[in-house]
């Protein structure tokens, strides 16, 4: 088990064997990701934004700007 310290600046030094382990190195993002309440997991952030194309399908019909904005609005209105 490894463990570190939280300076009073709100920073920890991640171990050099989970930094490893993790693959991370000096600029690698991370994401902290609740798990349940008090506990998270420390998880490399490493895909980009080209890695997400193709999860949503394309809309059956085209949506036009106005339809989108009308949406919105009306989304918007109803808070």
């Amino acid at each position: 088990m490894s463990a570190s310290t939280v300076t009073s600046k709100g920073q920890i030094t991640i171990p050099a064997q989970v930094r490893a382990a993790l693959g991370l190195e000096a600029g690698s993002r991370v994401e902290f990701v609740e798990v349940e309440k008090g506990q998270y997991l420390l998880v490399p952030a490493t895909d980009d934004v080209q890695s997400l194309k193709g999860m949503l399908r394309n809309p059956r019909s085209p949506v036009s700007i106005e339809d989108m904005n009308r949406a919105i609005a009306e989304r918007g209105a109803g808070r």
